[in-house]
């Protein structure tokens, strides 16, 4: 991992491989290492720049509120100091995808390619919005294995809670090694973030929409509707998988992402 300057805070950041960049941004409450079975595929032909967002995996913490515009800001100011000229494809899933609407909306230069995972352009509603300040206290207060029995159901499929028990354990341990701070930050953002989807007739880059078939938490329909609203978006469904499609089945989304950048 490289440990990179932003904003007077540490970012880390894997960079692998050579070609087109391509920058993998996590989920919520995870890291960089749940793109571990595309940084060792998608190596081989892409360069691969996966962080760990401020407050999360080796990365600093920020107290407070971490906004998705300052997660996407961040993410700009890193690939400058990487020294990273041309256009990246930004890959990002759930909050990673938050993220990936304001890094379109506010550097649209440094923008190649979007490809959508698990995620959606709504704003939370006031409701959830509450749930999520109501959270963040109690991660402050008890700590981040709270979420491993609330999260985890909604995040996998019952065939990988079943046949890939390895890959689950392995997310159930990141979110019980997160930080408290790092994670309320995080949570308080998300509750504040702004509704994207005004903006998706707008976006002229190439996207790729990928959805789990059994996700609960942003379904096929919904993420088929997200994809028509962005013009010309292809729309990739992962069967047998959840919210975390790239990490149940690595193999057919790495198939998804290859395929659309080789084309596009």
């Amino acid at each position: 991992m490289k440990k990179v300057s932003v904003a007077g805070r540490s970012l880390s950041v894997l960079e692998r491989g050579t070609g087109h960049p391509l920058l993998l941004v996590h989920g919520f409450p995870l890291d960089h290492q749940m793109w571990q079975g595309q940084i060792t595929e998608l190596s081989q032909e892409f360069r691969i720049l996966a962080p760990d967002l401020c407050g999360f995996g080796q990365s600093d913490e920020q107290a407070g509120t971490v906004t998705m515009e300052q997660f996407a800001d961040d993410l700009a100011a890193l690939l400058e100091q990487l020294e990273v000229t041309e256009p990246v494809a930004f890959c990002g899933l759930s909050m990673g995808g938050y993220v990936a609407w304001q890094f379109w909306r506010r550097h649209p230069r440094r923008l190649s390619h979007l490809i959508l995972c698990d995620t959606r352009a709504e704003p939370d509603s006031p409701a959830a919005a509450q749930a999520r300040h109501a959270t963040a206290q109690r991660v402050l207060a008890e700590g981040t294995s709270l979420l491993v029995d609330t999260m985890i159901p909604k995040l996998f499929s019952d065939h990988s809670r079943r046949q890939n028990r390895a890959v689950v354990t392995a997310c159930e341990q990141v979110i019980r090694a997160a930080r408290p701070v790092g994670v309320a930050a995080a949570l308080r953002g998300m509750a504040q973030r702004a509704d994207a989807t005004p903006w998706l007739p707008e976006i002229r880059v190439p996207t790729l929409v990928v959805c789990g078939q059994e996700d609960v938490i942003t379904s096929v329909p919904e993420m088929e509707a997200l994809a028509q609203a962005i013009p010309q978006a292809e729309f990739a469904v992962i069967p047998a998988c959840g919210h975390m499609a790239p990490l149940e089945d690595p193999i057919h989304v790495n198939k998804a992402i290859r395929g659309f950048l080789s084309a596009r």
